[in-house]
């Protein structure tokens, strides 16, 4: 079955980086898109990036452009999504999230918390 891991996340102080990495299985990863959503509090959930399975950077939230950078790894089935210049309105719940024969699915999400 379609399996999503999200790691990386943790307390950052404003201005610094992080890789968040997912590491999927249970589906032909170099022909999927994927893409990185994340959930701040109080806030709906609202779509990062998305990279194809050609590798080009797709819907990238504007308020990240330039600061973050999605990336993958077809040889790992590996996607990532590196963050820098990280501000506190950037603390949230990150997602990776893909869809599968109609069906969407979502990993289970990694803590991200920008705070001095």
């Amino acid at each position: 079955q379609v399996q999503l891991v999200e790691s990386g996340g943790g307390l950052v102080q404003p201005g610094g980086s992080l890789r968040l990495s997912c590491a999927a299985s249970g589906f032909t990863f170099s022909s999927a898109a994927m893409s990185w959503y994340r959930q701040g509090p109080g806030k709906e959930r609202e779509l990062v990036a998305t990279i194809t399975s050609g590798g080009s950077t797709a819907n990238l939230l504007n308020d990240v452009n330039g600061r973050f950078t999605i990336s993958r790894d077809n040889a790992a089935n590996t996607v990532y999504l590196q963050m820098n210049s990280l501000k506190p309105d950037d603390t949230a719940v990150y997602y990776c999230n893909v869809v599968v024969w109609r069906t969407r699915y979502w990993g289970q999400g990694t803590q991200v918390t920008v705070s001095s």
